[in-house]
């Protein structure tokens, strides 16, 4: 709709042009944000969209406000601490289902990992943390769980009602009954539950077939993920974390990453007495990141990749328990080829 308005305001005359750009740019910034007020959203979308009121409407009228969704945002496993995080999600059956699912699949695998430069062990590993490799994909209506938030979650509502215009964007890409896939409780769809918004601009088409599908598409799921990471900068062949054993007291208190992102360098850290000896450079980035056990705090160096694997889940919690699943994933998976070279 904005790019046919823009088109005719191009072919007004020039002493016009500036009352109108201002016009156009109060009307476009009208339509930045998705309203949190369902009306208010069905005319939203028929602006900026094309949908008609009535159909969306209709769509939203029909929506389950369900308090489990309300009640589950606001407990998130990242809530916890870290010794109580940790053994969701690196236990010996998630890892045993995760070398089933690398053996299954190894040749899209490791075709993802050549074509993005991302590791077959951080793919398997996320789609473990988050649906235990499909296993698990929600069962919320994804329609009930994203407008649930945005109308009746002011704390996230912006955020919910963004990813609400871009499901009903997605769905009429897709050719989707908007009311039948299911996801969790924020909406999340398919093995490596994307958003909305991620399944619209990182999903793809991975097995070629013509269409992208997350849900049982395990090429299109693994393709997806590796290419999320890719487009976020991950770094092949570089760390993600590293355990410091007894960092001194100093150097935890000033080079300490309370953001997601490290703040400081390894020439930075190195000068003030850290010993490093692995393979990043002094200009690189790295933080000091504190996870708590029952009795004590333990610390981990965070580098870049460490940072990307909090792009898709924006907590330091998550972003170890993948890495440290992945390692886990790994050694088992090198351990059974081993046992089957040795069988025959």
């Amino acid at each position: 709709m904005r790019t046919n308005i823009k088109k005719t305001i191009g072919t007004l005359v020039l002493a016009c042009s500036c009352a109108f750009s201002g016009m156009m740019a109060q009307a476009n910034s009208e339509l930045d944000k998705a309203p949190t007020d369902a009306k208010a959203f069905a005319s939203y979308m028929h602006k900026k969209h094309g949908f008609t009121e009535d159909y969306v409407q209709m769509i939203l009228d029909k929506v389950e406000v369900r308090q489990s969704i309300l009640d589950a945002i606001s407990r998130p496993a990242e809530s916890k601490d870290w010794y109580e995080y940790r053994p969701i999600f690196i236990e010996q059956k998630r890892i045993k289902q995760g070398v089933q699912f690398w053996l299954e699949h190894e040749d899209i695998l490791m075709r993802a990992e050549e074509k993005y430069q991302v590791p077959a062990e951080i793919i398997t590993a996320i789609i473990g943390v988050e649906t235990r490799y499909g296993r698990v994909m929600g069962s919320f209506p994804v329609v009930d769980a994203i407008a649930t938030l945005a109308f009746h979650y002011p704390k996230r509502g912006a955020f919910f009602a963004g990813e609400l215009e871009e499901y009903f964007v997605l769905a009429r890409e897709q050719g989707w009954d908007l009311a039948e896939p299911k996801g969790s409780y924020a909406g999340a769809m398919g093995m490596g539950q994307f958003i909305p918004t991620s399944y619209r601009h990182y999903a793809v088409d991975f097995d070629g077939d013509g269409n992208i599908n997350l849900f049982d598409n395990v090429e299109d799921a693994v393709g997806s993920v590796a290419n999320y990471f890719h487009v976020h900068g991950w770094r092949m062949g570089e760390p993600v974390a590293q355990f410091l054993p007894t960092p001194e007291a100093k150097l935890v208190a000033q080079f300490r990453n309370d953001s997601l992102k490290p703040q400081f360098t390894l020439g930075e850290m190195k000068s003030a007495g850290l010993e490093y000896q692995g393979p990043l450079e002094d200009n690189d980035i790295a933080g000091i990141y504190a996870f708590k056990q029952e009795s004590k705090e333990e610390y981990w160096l965070g580098f870049n990749n460490f940072y990307v694997i909090t792009r898709y889940n924006r907590s330091p919690l998550y972003a170890m328990a993948v890495h440290q699943l992945s390692l886990e994933i790994k050694d088992a998976v090198e351990h059974a080829k081993q046992n089957l070279v040795e069988a025959k």
